[in-house]
C-alpha cells in the first residue's frame, strides 16, 4: 500500500536518513536534480535538514510516499517567493528510489502536491525537469504546459557544456487560469 504524507518538520527529522537514502540513491542512478556522483551521505542528509528548516520557518512543505511503512520517494514544494508573487510556488526534487519506481508513486506525489499547494493559497506551480525524460513525460500527462528550454542552465559534466540530454525544460500549471484550482489538464 502506498501512503503519501506531508511530513512536519519533526517528522521530516525522524526521517532525515530516510529522507536522504532517497536522494543519494537517485544520484547514483544519475538523475539530474542539482548533485552529482560522487555524492556523501553527509551532503544529502545536509540538504534535508536545510529542507526540514523551511518546513519549521514556513518556507516549504515536505511530502513524502511510504510503501509498506517503507518512505520510498519525496518531492518539495517551495513556497518563499517574492513579494509580488504569493499565488506562486516551486515544486521541487520529485524523487522515487529507483526499487520503487513503475508503481504510480512519482504521479501520486504530484497529485498531492497540488493538493497541498491548493491549501496553501497557491495556483501556479513552477518546475525544472531534464529535457525528454521519464519526469518530463509524466509532468505532460498530468497536464503541466512547458514553457521552454534553456540550453545553459546546469552542467552535470563537471564544468563542461552539458550534452543535449541534460538540457532543462520549464513547466507549469496555472489552476487559477481555469477557475476552478487544481486539478487540470484544462
Amino acid at each position: 500500500m502506498i501512503e503519501i504524507r506531508q511530513l512536519s518538520a519533526t517528522e521530516g527529522r525522524r526521517h532525515l536518513a530516510d529522507l536522504a537514502t532517497v536522494l543519494l540513491d537517485c544520484v547514483e542512478g544519475g538523475a539530474s536534480v542539482s548533485f552529482m556522483a560522487p555524492f556523501p551521505r553527509a551532503a544529502a542528509e545536509a540538504f534535508f535538514d536545510n529542507a526540514i528548516q523551511g518546513v519549521e520557518q514556513g518556507d516549504r512543505i515536505l511530502l513524502a510516499a511510504f510503501a509498506d511503512s517503507q518512505l520510498v520517494g519525496t518531492v518539495q514544494i517551495v513556497l518563499a517567493t517574492p513579494p509580488n508573487q504569493p499565488h506562486r510556488a516551486d515544486v521541487a526534487k520529485l524523487l522515487v528510489m529507483s526499487s520503487a519506481r513503475g508503481q504510480g508513486i512519482a504521479a501520486r506525489l504530484m497529485e498531492k502536491v497540488e493538493e497541498a499547494s491548493r491549501e496553501a493559497g497557491r495556483t501556479l506551480l513552477v518546475l525544472d525537469t531534464v529535457t525528454g525524460s521519464t519526469a518530463e513525460r509524466l509532468y505532460a500527462r498530468l497536464g503541466w504546459t512547458p514553457v521552454g528550454s534553456p540550453t545553459t542552465l546546469c552542467s552535470p559534466m563537471g564544468g563542461r557544456a552539458p550534452p543535449p540530454s541534460s538540457l532543462s525544460s520549464f513547466s507549469f500549471k496555472d489552476g487559477a487560469r481555469a477557475g476552478t484550482g487544481f486539478p487540470g489538464p484544462w
